[in-house]
């Protein structure tokens, strides 16, 4: 018998409380990961595109507690293995691609806020990457040159090495202005001054809202605005692979909240966002980028206010006429969530059992018969073939794991036989029954 995995107990513990609290855990997941081979598989594709200076845009589509958040968490870190920068975010009331009260800028300085590294996974690693970029330019310009720090000629070329990376920026949009600010960091850099370093890294974030404060403070009379933060972010991929990252990969999820906006031309205004971005990936305008959104079927299918209410988006994304249950095209730009099968979450119970008997310190006393009964109970609820989330899953069996460890005196076959852990028909969810909770909730 092969011998499992030690979890190591914090990871256990944000693992197990995540997953009982409905949440998708940003640690641990190769411990749990069961299924899903072959949309991970054609996303990893993708990677090795951006690595060679390509772009991608993919949707990952799927109902609420199906998944979605759970691959894009595993894409995440598996990126940030590979030397990827990750920024990742969700939308929300105030959080859209487009706005005319901000909202734009308020998903930009998030995805900011939340920029990943291998070495800074939990976030805010903007300041940690321009000080490792300035730091690698000058041991590279030792190495050439052979110089030392003291040396007059080592700064001056230190500054033609940092010119070279910059310049490379200055052909696209806005780039100019990024280089610029580029410079002024790595001159703030050298001289010592926190104080001015401190503003050039809140103008990259965003947080400037007034032309005159940059002005101001920096001597620029240019911010990052709602209409143009996407801009930015290309720059940030190209400066990103010049500074020694693979690339840049965007995640977006929630886009159900596109969906509930209630104005028309809103929800048109930020499909259009997408469109630009999704032409952009696909006709070679952006370069060493991923971008990643995740939504509900309603969210991208409705056709009154969904994605493909904006006819060029449809007519770009929508399946074509070959692709079938069981023949899925794994390549096409909307990746389409299946129901996880009862075997593969036979295995995911299993990894959560030993997981949990590791944590709290006791042998375990769930046995394989168990595991599968609890399966075939949860399998058993009405419409469960299609309804039915891993989400869920989760959350009971968890329950059932805290109940049995809080209660020893408790026989687990009790449990899973008794009133409490049967289903009615009314309680399994229909499509049609999420939407129009989806619609009651506009």
């Amino acid at each position: 018998m092969p011998q499992k995995r030690r979890v190591p107990k914090r990871i256990a513990q944000t693992v197990l409380n995540s997953l009982k609290g409905g949440v998708v855990p940003r640690i641990g997941l190769p411990y749990i990961t069961v299924g899903r081979k072959a949309e991970i598989e054609a996303l990893l594709h993708d990677v090795d595109v951006i690595q060679e200076g390509g772009a991608s845009f993919r949707f990952i589509v799927g109902r609420y507690g199906s998944g979605k958040s759970f691959l894009l968490q595993t894409i995440r870190n598996y990126v940030m293995d590979k030397n990827f920068v990750v920024v990742d975010g969700d939308l929300s009331p105030e959080r859209r691609l487009q706005g005319s009260k901000g909202q734009g800028l308020a998903t930009y300085r998030e995805l900011i806020q939340n920029l990943s590294t291998k070495t800074r996974p939990e976030g805010g690693a903007l300041t940690l990457i321009l000080d490792r970029w300035i730091n690698s330019v000058q041991m590279q310009v030792s190495q050439e040159t052979g110089l030392n720090n003291d040396d007059p000629k080592f700064e001056q070329a230190v500054d033609q090495k940092i010119y070279g990376v910059i310049s490379s920026l200055n052909e696209l949009v806005h780039g100019f202005d990024f280089a610029k600010l580029l410079n002024m960091y790595y001159h703030v850099y050298m001289s010592g001054d926190d104080e001015t370093k401190a503003k050039v890294v809140k103008w990259f974030r965003g947080e400037y809202s007034h032309k005159t404060e940059a002005k101001k403070e920096l001597g620029v009379d240019i911010i990052i605005s709602d209409s143009d933060w996407y801009e930015y972010l290309k720059l940030f991929a190209t400066f990103f692979r010049q500074a020694g990252y693979a690339g840049l990969m965007i995640m977006i999820d929630e886009l159900v909240n596109i969906y509930k906006i209630p104005n028309a031309i809103s929800r048109q205004y930020n499909y259009e966002k997408i469109l630009t971005m999704y032409n952009d990936t696909l006709q070679g305008k952006a370069k060493y980028l991923g971008i990643i959104m995740c939504g509900t079927p309603q969210a991208i299918e409705d056709r009154r206010r969904g994605v493909y209410s904006y006819e060029a988006l449809r007519s770009r994304l929508a399946t074509g006429k070959f692709a079938q249950a069981g023949a899925r095209d794994m390549y096409a730009p909307v990746i389409k969530l299946e129901p996880l099968t009862a075997e593969e979450m036979l295995v995911l119970t299993e990894k959560l059992a030993d997981m949990h008997a590791g944590l709290y310190g006791y042998e375990r006393t769930i046995t394989d018969d168990d595991l599968v009964q609890f399966i075939k109970i949860e399998y058993a609820r009405v419409g469960a073939d299609t309804n039915i989330t891993p989400r869920e899953i989760i959350r009971d069996f968890i329950e059932l794991l805290d109940i049995v460890w809080q209660n020893p005196q408790t026989d687990i076959q009790t449990l899973l036989n008794s009133d409490q852990f049967s289903y009615a028909k009314s309680e399994a969810v229909s499509d049609n029954q999420e939407k129009d909770y989806t619609e009651f909730q506009i």
